[in-house]
């Protein structure tokens, strides 16, 4: 199953990187589903059944591992300032020849890659542990925390969370310029501010709103919703990207 799943991705990073993949795979059947691995029903959208797990202090239980089932989708285009359509349309117009993330870069927040992700919640700290791009990690600090005021430029941001009610509230800054938040090359700057809503409505499925905020690249927020199904039978493996990297070789412009 590994192999199979991993021959998919080696296409789908390929075309992402050229804004050419959707959401769906298809399966040997011929028939598509979301994106991921897992069993058959999985593969073809169904999630297991069941109640919102709880964690012991009764707030939903995050962990697991997760696939998205919508990692394209931004919701449309945000609405860009001046300054911000200019670079977009250089970078497409150079068919994403620079794009950090096909030359093994961290991808940044909120942009994804088609592979699973795991969560892992204690009270005090949810870590984030993708399978693709370049293995990357995050943390969001549940211990009251603010942001750091003296924070270098991270890839990642800093990210510090609060619960309100069932929903999961992430917030972070703190990034560097050096990102794309998608394949296609849109851009932002060091004033990128990230709300992440994390809420599980059933066994099966995350949705997380998202909303970008940043004065120098978007002339307003801009909001939209990523999808997950639960995998009961998978755990992320290791994914090196610097010696399993087709990506370089296609970036190469007009």
């Amino acid at each position: 199953m590994k192999t199979q799943y991993t021959n998919f991705v080696v296409t789908a990073l390929a075309l992402a990187a050229l804004g050419c993949v959707t959401s769906a795979a298809q399966d040997q059947n011929g028939k598509f589903g979301p994106v991921g691995p897992g069993p058959a029903t999985q593969r073809k959208g169904i999630a297991p059944e069941g109640p919102i797990p709880k964690t012991s202090d009764g707030k939903p239980d995050l962990s697991g591992v997760w696939t998205p089932t919508n990692f394209m989708s931004m919701g449309g285009q945000p609405s860009l300032t001046p300054w911000a359509d200019a670079l977009y349309k250089e970078r497409r117009a150079n068919l994403s020849k620079d794009d950090p993330e096909g030359h093994c870069l961290p991808a940044g927040v909120p942009r994804i890659s088609p592979f699973p992700m795991k969560l892992v919640q204690t009270p005090t700290l949810v870590l984030m542990l993708d399978e693709g791009n370049m293995h990357s990690f995050r943390q969001f600090f549940l211990d009251g925390r603010g942001h750091p005021k003296d924070l270098d430029p991270l890839w990642m941001g800093d990210s510090v969370a609060k619960w309100d009610g069932e929903t999961l509230v992430v917030d972070t800054t703190g990034f560097n310029d050096k990102t794309w938040l998608n394949g296609q090359g849109l851009p932002h700057s060091e004033q990128l501010h990230v709300i992440e809503r994390y809420q599980r409505p059933d066994l099966g499925h995350l949705s997380v709103d998202i909303t970008m905020d940043d004065p120098k690249a978007f002339t307003k927020p801009h909001t939209f919703n990523r999808t997950y199904s639960l995998l009961t039978d998978w755990e992320i493996h290791e994914y090196v990207c610097n010696e399993f990297n087709i990506d370089a070789e296609h970036l190469v412009g007009k």
